[in-house]
């Protein structure tokens, strides 16, 4: 039996940051349950390990996870090794190509390292969900797609436009919604989380599990959180994201770089704070009461803290403080190898700056990186340069800033 905070005190915590609720007052009867009972909620989401390079996009998911766990919750971590091979195509224009078992297998366990950064080990069921497909028959799959429709499935946005457009949708394609609701039946979920493009398969599972004779799951989804320039959805491709594994100064420095305005977004949906203290935040930083300033190295401080340690963050604040407020250069820079022949020149006695920035993850590309340095916003050894090439030879080192960002190359 578990003793749970206020129904409305755990429905405040799990709407913070959520995109969207099917249905709110469906999850309102299912906290007073499990309120009254002492009975923890099951609470899932899938991953596909298909990607396992985590950056802070990927755990808006993750913390609302913590926060249902947090909460006295059941979290069911379900690595999909199964529908893995299979593929999502989730905005997708073509078919994916399906991994294989050791691909999956590589990547699960990257996995399940990098989400306990966030999620309780202890406290996180990890689930596969070949537990219970690899006991599928034959049969079992003719009665699972049984229970819905081709014209159901072509709603679903990409399907339909590539349906419209000719393009070709594979057979196992369509049976992805289907394992990914299933495994929604086979973990007796009571409620489901999911980024927005998600949405579809989401509600596939509280069909099927209404069709399987359960109780459908509640649908919560997670919006996609913007990047470092505050527009693009974060993605390490256009270089506006920050990895979970990048050094605690390169951490802080990036979250130091965001605005004042999307500083709330990340609080919100980065951070374990109440919504009530971000309110009176917001309240303080309009009224002067609290510089924005100090704020955003709360903030920073705090998403270091949660990918390294405490003490990670005070240094990583002391050091930027040294390079950005008081021009001194910090104790620890990180240290890049950059092959010089990759980056050499035409002449061979120097490098292509922008080509160096852009091997740094200093700029999503060449052109963008030939901007900045137009702009002004490049400096090289402490100097700022306009220069489309810097003298530097094999073996050489040189420190590149760009805006808050530094990093010591190693021309090897």
């Amino acid at each position: 039996m578990a003793n749970f905070p206020a129904v409305d005190e755990q429905l405040a915590y799990i709407k913070k940051g959520a995109a969207e609720i099917v249905k709110e007052s469906e999850l309102r009867s299912k906290l007073e349950r499990s309120f009254a009972s002492g009975k923890p909620l099951r609470v899932k989401a899938g991953f596909d390990p298909t990607a396992p390079d985590l950056h802070l996009g990927h755990t808006v998911l993750l913390r609302k996870l913590k926060h249902f766990q947090d909460l006295g919750h059941t979290v069911i971590f379900l690595i999909g090794d199964f529908t893995g091979m299979i593929g999502d195509p989730t905005g997708r224009s073509a078919t994916r190509p399906p991994l294989t078992r050791e691909q999956i297998a590589e990547n699960a366990e990257t996995y399940k390292a990098q989400v306990f950064r966030i999620l309780s080990p202890e406290k996180t069921v990890v689930d596969f969900n070949s537990r219970w497909f690899s006991k599928f028959s034959a049969e079992d799959f003719i009665r699972l797609t049984a229970k819905y429709t081709v014209s159901q499935m072509l709603e679903r946005e990409d399907f339909h436009k590539r349906f419209h457009d000719e393009k070709p949708i594979a057979m196992h394609e369509l049976l992805y919604p289907l394992a990914q609701g299933y495994d929604s039946v086979a973990l007796e979920a009571d409620v489901e989380l999911g980024g927005t493009d998600q949405k579809f398969n989401l509600l596939v599972g509280r069909e099927l599990q209404r069709a399987y004779g359960q109780e459908s799951q509640v649908v919560l989804t997670t919006p996609i959180l913007e990047g470092l320039d505050g527009v693009n959805k974060m993605s390490k491709s256009l270089g506006n994201a920050i990895g979970i594994h990048e050094p605690p100064l390169e951490m802080y420095g990036k979250v130091m770089s965001i605005s004042d305005e999307m500083m709330w977004r990340y609080y919100e949906l980065l951070t374990d704070v109440r919504v009530e203290r971000i309110a009176a935040m917001k309240a303080n930083a309009a009224s002067g009461k609290e510089h924005p300033m100090a704020l955003k190295k709360e903030l920073a401080m705090s998403i270091v803290a949660d990918f390294h340690s405490a003490a990670a963050a005070e240094k990583a604040a002391v050091d930027w403080a040294k390079q950005f407020q008081k021009d001194q250069v910090p104790e620890e820079i990180e240290t890049v190898m950059v092959p010089f022949a990759e980056v050499a020149n035409r002449e061979g006695d120097g490098v292509r700056l922008a080509k160096v920035l852009v091997k740094i993850v200093f700029a999503a590309s060449t052109s963008e990186a030939d901007r900045k340095i137009k702009e002004g916003a490049v400096s090289v050894d402490g100097v700022k340069t306009t220069s489309p090439s810097v003298k530097a030879h094999m073996g050489a080192t040189i420190t590149v800033r760009l805006g808050r960002r530094i990093k010591k190359v190693v021309l090897s």
